[in-house]
């Protein structure tokens, strides 16, 4: 019989496995991947994320960057183009000499895809490009670049999916926006399952409404503010997902404490997932009492 490993219990201190590391975050300037550099960058990372205009850095980006130049590094990257993010990738390995903690929280919704089509057949074609090939090609090309170290050096894959495709399905939202998020959390259980025998740690977040510009884009700007305030009071708890509720998610699976959660799935929709007509009833349930 294998003798059994016992582990003191200690108190949950993500800092000391996370401090030194260098941590890619595509995406780092909307809403989560924003919140999810500076909780990195809180916890002694170095963090490189990624813009999505011109080869140098964007004024938003620049103005991150200068809040701490010494961890923080930003580099473009257009999710459609496999030379862009082996360029992107390379930039960053120059800059830092390794990545510990790839991030995946660049991606478009049924809102703010419209600027990458003129009708729904090319939008459709982006969304599909962007969330699901664009991720699939960064973890190869991470895993690629960083295979030598993948038995000597713990890391971490961090891959966003959507509580509508990764964790449950809901009528009305867009099928492209579904199917691209059900193959992140597909990708995300192949790589898992492939990487059992190796120190390399992927999971798959599944937010829920969430707070940002991507979920205003796609869900709340065409409503009147009284529509709005109906539609937050049917979510969970009655309000909106806060981003550094999901940063801190991040937070404890780049930590060394994730590793048991090889291969999960993670529902972070507060509730949405296991409840997704939670809306409609809401909303019947007033319209009975009217």
């Amino acid at each position: 019989m294998p003798k059994m490993t016992h582990h003191e219990p200690n108190t949950l201190d993500c800092r000391p496995s996370i401090e030194g590391k260098v941590a890619f975050v595509t995406g780092g300037l909307g809403g989560i991947g924003r919140e999810c550099v500076r909780a990195l960058v809180a916890h002694g990372a170095n963090v490189a994320f990624t813009h999505t205009t011109g080869v140098e850095p964007t004024e938003d980006a620049a103005a991150v960057v200068a809040e701490r130049p010494d961890t923080m590094s930003a580099h473009p990257l257009d999710l459609r183009y496999l030379n862009s993010i082996e360029s992107c990738m390379a930039m960053v390995l120059k800059h830092w000499g390794r990545i510990d903690i790839l991030i995946n929280s660049a991606a478009v919704g049924s809102g703010t895809v419209s600027s990458f089509g003129d009708d729904l057949a090319e939008q459709d074609s982006a969304m599909l490009t962007i969330n699901a090939d664009g991720t699939l090609k960064v973890c190869q090309t991470f895993l690629e670049l960083m295979g030598q170290d993948i038995h000597t050096s713990p890391m971490k894959i961090i891959n966003f999916s959507s509580v509508g495709g990764g964790i449950g399905t809901f009528p009305g939202f867009r099928l492209s926006d579904g199917m691209s998020k059900a193959a992140v959390a597909a990708l995300s259980r192949q790589l898992a399952a492939e990487l059992t025998d190796s120190l390399v740690d992927v999971f798959a977040i599944c937010p829920g409404a969430t707070n940002t510009k991507m979920f205003q884009a796609s869900s709340l700007d065409h409503l009147s503010s009284r529509e709005k305030q109906t539609f937050e009071q049917s979510m969970p708890k009655g309000r909106l997902i806060d981003p550094v509720e999901i940063a801190n998610i991040v937070v404890f699976l780049a930590s060394g404490y994730s590793t048991p959660m090889h291969g999960a799935v993670i529902d972070a929709s507060m509730g949405l997932g296991v409840r997704p007509g939670l809306a409609t009833e809401y909303g019947n349930e007033h319209e009975h009492d009217e």
